[in-house]
């Protein structure tokens, strides 16, 4: 292992050794080799086991504590100056690293900087499904309460690239959330670091149908509940985007069946900027999502 490597990679994993093998491999394929790459076995009920390489170090922690948790006892293990980390469940693509870091070099905005890259999402077969590319805000920013321009997105924060003494300043993940944890990292670490986004695609996002924390309909709404109380003051300071906000959250809760959290959900973004919300409810009417909203009205009470 390297003393201090460029770029420490961490990859939190519980019980997903199949997985795991193959997102680690991404990471050690990096086309540097000045990094480190760290995986947390957030107390998998069998201890992970994999190949010894010199670049790899595996933390084993006692208990299953969560992702947010893993993702800090990550940070404070690892040596790098930056960090990001990998989903076990997901891929790097081989140019993650040099790209990432090479973009933080060239950086002109208001330090620190932190770096995002695109991202795609991928089905079990090998297609590309998607194609994120995230924006740039400058420091000072509330992230994914700005409006930004058409063809970027919010939906890439996996691809973090962050110095790991300014992540641990603004005190890692909450612990206290086991859902939207990146989003509630981002309404702190955007207001004291510039976000770069490039365009170049380094992640690949692969969809299953396996467990993910992001579809857990209880989770979800136990934190996004958590997330406007911690941070309400900075949401209502952006009432058009909150409203975005608690509308998408309506769209995802209806899709996984939650149809009386959806109907709230949409009452209250009416409420935060109706004339936002009429627009986007009207568009939607008309566009791919129409079935979806229709069935909701027509059969508003739900079991969930």
């Amino acid at each position: 292992m390297q003393a201090s490597p460029r770029l420490s990679i961490i990859i939190p994993s519980y019980d997903r050794p199949q997985l795991l093998t193959r997102a680690v491999q991404s990471a050690l394929s990096q086309t540097i080799d000045d990094i480190e790459v760290v995986v947390v076995d957030d107390g998998s009920p069998d201890p992970v086991v994999l190949a010894p390489h010199p670049r790899l170090k595996v933390v084993r922690l006692s208990e299953n504590r969560g992702t947010a948790a893993a993702r800090n006892a990550g940070a404070k293990a690892a040596q790098g100056r930056w960090m990001s980390y990998l989903d076990d469940d997901d891929q790097l693509l081989p140019d993650m690293a040099r790209l990432s870091l090479e973009a933080l070099e060239r950086s002109t905005l208001p330090p620190p900087v932190a770096v995002l890259s695109g991202l795609e999402v991928v089905s079990p077969a090998g297609q590309v499904i998607e194609t994120r590319i995230p924006p740039t805000l400058l420091r000072g920013s509330h992230f994914f309460l700005e409006e930004i321009e058409p063809g970027k997105s919010f939906i890439s924060k996996q691809t973090l690239v962050v110095e790991r003494s300014l992540f641990l300043k603004i005190g890692g993940y909450d612990e206290a959330f086991q859902s939207r944890v990146h989003t509630e990292l981002f309404l702190r670490l955007n207001p004291v670091c510039s976000i770069l986004g490039i365009p170049n695609t380094t992640y690949r996002l692969m969809a299953h149908d396996g467990p993910r924390i992001s579809r857990n309909p209880a989770l979800r709404q136990v934190s996004f509940n958590q997330l406007v109380q911690k941070h309400r003051q900075i949401f209502l300071e952006h009432p058009k985007m909150f409203s975005d906000f608690v509308y998408k959250h309506a769209q995802t809760s209806h899709h996984l069946g939650q149809t009386r959290p959806a109907i709230k959900s949409l009452a209250w973004a009416f409420v935060l900027h109706p004339s936002h919300t009429s627009m986007k409810l009207g568009r939607d009417f008309l566009g791919r999502l129409g079935g979806a909203f229709r069935s909701m009205f027509s059969n508003p009470i739900g079991s969930h």
